[in-house]
């Protein structure tokens, strides 16, 4: 069912791998933050870019193992999509408890409506995969997709703010 797709799922882990990488150098530029109420803003922005790379690195290995079955991937993806949704509830609490920073509708749609969007586009691929239906790989593809332009997304944001605020006490 997922034949063809190799090439997909291998750069788009490359590019989940290279941007963890470069979301490091970024975390760099924070070394002045880090005794600063400022750091407590880092934390909350940068932990949720770092998962969404990950999660696309890992998703994008796990479609590229050449499995004797649909299940295990299936079961791998399912339950990585449900983690990803119950980390989206904790991402939005670490959120609210930021008393320094003003979020609009469009942050809370990069930090917490798209990638629950992923998320849950994940499980619902995962579960076409085991009912081998039509759709499944473009969901899983569109999830990972997703996941990765969020992540490029609320990287590009964290760059921003971080450079905006860097004299916060």
């Amino acid at each position: 069912m997922l034949n063809g797709w190799d090439t997909f799922f291998i750069m788009t882990g490359m590019a989940g791998a290279t941007l963890t990488g470069l979301l490091f150098v970024v975390i760099t530029l924070c070394v002045r933050l880090s005794t600063t109420r400022a750091a407590q803003g880092v934390h909350a922005f940068v932990t949720p870019t770092l998962v969404h790379f990950g999660g696309v690195l890992f998703q994008s290995l796990a479609l590229v193992v050449p499995w004797p079955s649909a299940w295990p991937l299936a079961i791998i993806l399912g339950l990585s999509g449900l983690g990803g949704v119950a980390y989206v509830i904790v991402v939005v609490r670490m959120l609210r408890r930021l008393n320094f920073v003003a979020l609009d509708l469009r942050d809370w749609i990069a930090y917490a409506g798209a990638p629950a969007l992923a998320n849950a586009t994940l499980v619902v691929g995962a579960a076409g995969l085991i009912a081998e239906d039509w759709f499944a790989p473009y969901a899983i593809a569109g999830s990972i997709t997703l996941l990765l332009f969020v992540g490029i997304h609320d990287a590009w944001d964290l760059t921003l703010w971080i450079i905006r605020n860097q004299d916060i006490k």
